[in-house]
């Protein structure tokens, strides 16, 4: 399968353009002081359906035929990615159906209803849900739409990449670093495509939960790495065991390091996010903003400006108050 190029971030955008949200690039003097640096947030928690994932779904459902259209597509996700789907194919007329494991966050579950698609649960721990996608598509002759391992997918999401170059050249801000949640990797791939041709100055992180740290075990062997039974983690949507072949042909290449991050560091992110610039978060949308707040970049007095992706913000009330409580009882 063909590896993304930036002339398909360029067409992506293309597609994309008055569908999904140009998001805002915030920042807070306070957050500042707390990681001695000046740091600018991209808000993808307000873009369609609450992450970014909208942008690759959206590119990828565009770009197929009638006739594929006429068939519909089948996706598998713990949640934003299904939801990107669903919307996606909801706005362009296409039949969808998302495999969904049982214990995925009902917000998540609940906009993919809202948008009319249908669910297909199964057991994380007993079943795989790419067989059960695969079969689906086998009995109906339905598309797979994978959730980042995809040349549209990996371009559509690198038009936050493209976002980002330009609100920063509007601005005059010149970005030393910019980071990332990663889990399959999508995002980061996109968004590297992007920057390594409009700002290639700018040196590329991720981070990801500390125990599905499948990217940095991939980075240092030089090959991609699958873990073996991870524990769970609040970051649903980073729970991915291996990096997807093609994204990290792109990342391996465009990345700097990968930073982790524990459940705990998330939580209180998301209560400290919230608080200074307004907006929510999801464990896994906050992952990168906690590694700066944990102080990743602090003894690297070359990165003093630095992109922050806030990927997602579709979380659960009950994760959320977990949160706001953490911060209001001073850990």
């Amino acid at each position: 399968m063909k590896i993304s190029e930036f002339s398909d971030v360029k067409a992506a955008e293309v597609r994309l353009r008055g569908h999904a949200k140009v998001t805002p690039l915030l920042r807070s003097d306070v957050l500042d002081l707390m990681s001695g640096k000046s740091l600018w947030f991209k808000a993808e928690c307000l873009q369609k359906i609450g992450a970014f994932k909208y942008r690759g779904a959206y590119n990828r459902l565009s770009a197929m035929s009638d006739a594929q259209r006429a068939k519909g597509v089948v996706a598998f996700s713990s949640g934003n990615h299904a939801q990107g789907v669903a919307r996606a194919a909801k706005e362009l007329g296409i039949d969808a159906i998302i495999v969904m494991p049982k214990d995925a966050p009902s917000i998540k579950a609940a906009g993919v209803k809202a948008d009319g698609a249908a669910i297909h649960l199964y057991d994380r721990l007993s079943e795989s849900r790419e067989q059960i996608a695969a079969d689906i598509a086998a009995r109906d002759g339905r598309i797979i739409v994978p959730s980042f391992d995809d040349p549209y997918i990996i371009a559509g999401q690198g038009t936050a990449g493209l976002e980002i170059a330009q609100e920063a050249k509007a601005r005059g801000i010149s970005f030393d670093g910019l980071i990332t949640c990663i889990g399959g990797g999508g995002l980061c791939a996109g968004i590297s495509l992007a920057l390594n041709e409009l700002s290639p100055q700018t040196k590329i992180y991720g981070a990801e939960p500390e125990f599905y740290n499948d990217h940095q075990m991939s980075l240092k062997s030089g090959r991609r790495v699958s873990l073996e039974n991870p524990p769970p983690t609040l970051c649903d949507a980073l729970m991915t065991p291996q990096p997807g072949a093609l994204t990290f042909a792109i990342n391996q290449y465009s990345l700097s390091g990968v930073f982790g991050v524990s459940d705990q560091d998330c939580l209180m992110t998301m209560a400290i996010i919230k608080r200074e610039l307004g907006v929510q978060l999801e464990p896994g949308g906050a992952v990168a903003a906690a590694a700066v707040l944990k102080g990743a970049f602090a003894a690297d007095n070359a990165l003093k400006t630095i992109c922050v992706v806030l990927s997602g913000g579709n979380v659960d009330p009950v994760i959320a108050q977990r949160a706001d409580d953490l911060l209001a009882a001073g850990y």
